[in-house]
């Protein structure tokens, strides 16, 4: 792992940090920085920094706190307060689930 990746999951970790506390200018800021550096270095965030930041505001999502979930046909709907909807497919609609695969491999 080179230094730009420890630095923008340091930077989650910090985020994730502040917004517990509810210091959300902080986690902003945090954020943005790891949106910055990972620019600029040319890397994609890591999946679990994407799906708890907001695309609009740049808030650090807390479900409950700052964030709404919902499950809506195979999605799951997380809506910032700022009103900016994310959705993100839940399940396995390809067909190759391990229960089908059990099936298909017993004679």
């Amino acid at each position: 792992m080179d230094i730009a990746a420890e630095r923008i999951e340091r930077l989650h970790e910090l985020a994730r940090a502040a917004a517990t506390e509810d210091d959300h200018d902080r986690a902003r800021y945090y954020v943005r920085l790891a949106r910055r550096v990972a620019e600029r270095n040319r890397l994609a965030l890591p999946r679990k920094f994407r799906r708890f930041t907001c695309d609009r505001c740049d808030a650090y999502l807390r479900p409950g706190r700052n964030a709404r979930v919902r499950l809506q046909d195979g999605h799951v709907v997380i809506t910032c307060d700022c009103g900016a909807h994310a959705r993100y497919p839940y399940g396995n609609d390809d067909g190759n689930d391990e229960a089908s695969e059990r099936e298909d491999d017993t004679p």
